[in-house]
């Protein structure tokens, strides 16, 4: 019985795969040379920003994982820890003074454009939006057996913060490497590269906000909140037949508010 058993484990042994942890780490506990060039930071920087680019690639439901944990515990959806707000508004402090620069904005005018971005594109049009879509779901989209539930307004800025992130690093920090040399030059591929980065950025915002109010069960036909996408890209195919730049509209648009 012994020899038995013995036998059968050399047998499983050799059904094992030959590769192991060993074959990619060397006798001194390095890894080779294939290996440790999957590892380099660029090779993880380039991982990341594909996957920026393409959808099925993210686990975009995992930034909502937390609010179904706060909720069990807490017994609320929206934050309670202004973490999150804090480090959005440093990005948002770092990305506006590259955008400041990459615009040959002075000092006083960058701080002027930093200011307007905090409180009026992040802030001031957040509110709005959370609002709209706050009075929309409690008022339409809560279904009839859950009247007893409602959604929470600090939920609906939580939702327009998760979803202006990407936004934000989309337009406000991947866009400047193309703005001076390829977007604003006038040209076809010019006002193509940048409407489509406007493209995905306001599409990121739409999804991850629908995303947001799906995650909440009380919640019924959400799918709405992804009908914005239809006229977006009517809106962008539009701007290509007309030549419309939305990059160097909005570069007009700051550089006249920082006059005043």
């Amino acid at each position: 019985f012994v020899k038995a058993n013995y036998c059968i484990l050399n047998d499983s042994r050799k059904m094992l795969p030959s590769t192991s942890v060993n074959s990619s780490v060397q006798g001194n506990g390095v890894l080779n040379s294939r290996d440790a060039a999957r590892h380099t930071a660029g090779v993880k920087r380039y991982k990341y920003l594909r996957r920026l680019f393409r959808f099925r690639q993210m686990d975009l439901n995992l930034v909502y994982r937390n609010f179904h944990y706060r909720k069990q515990t807490k017994d609320q959806w929206a934050r309670d820890d202004p973490a999150f707000l804090v480090l959005l508004s440093i990005w948002l402090c770092v990305s506006t003074i590259g955008f400041g620069f990459v615009l040959d904005m002075g000092f006083f005018e960058t701080i002027k454009l930093l200011l307007w971005v905090v409180f009026i594109d992040c802030v001031g049009v957040g509110l709005l939006i959370a609002t709209l879509i706050w009075f929309i779901s409690n008022k339409y989209l809560v279904k009839r057996q859950s009247r007893d539930y409602d959604v929470e307004w600090g939920y609906a800025f939580d939702v327009h913060l998760n979803a202006f992130y990407p936004l934000l690093v989309i337009l406000h920090f991947i866009q400047l490497f193309f703005i001076n040399h390829v977007i604003l030059t006038n040209t076809f591929i010019g006002y193509l590269v940048g409407n489509t980065l406007w493209l995905v950025a306001v599409g990121y915002y739409i999804y991850v906000t629908f995303l947001g109010y799906s995650a909440l069960p009380f919640l019924k036909n959400t799918v709405i909140l992804l009908y914005p996408f239809a006229p977006l890209i009517l809106l962008y195919g539009l701007s290509l037949a007309l030549g419309w730049n939305f990059t160097h509209t909005l570069c007009s648009f700051y550089k006249y508010r920082v006059k005043f």
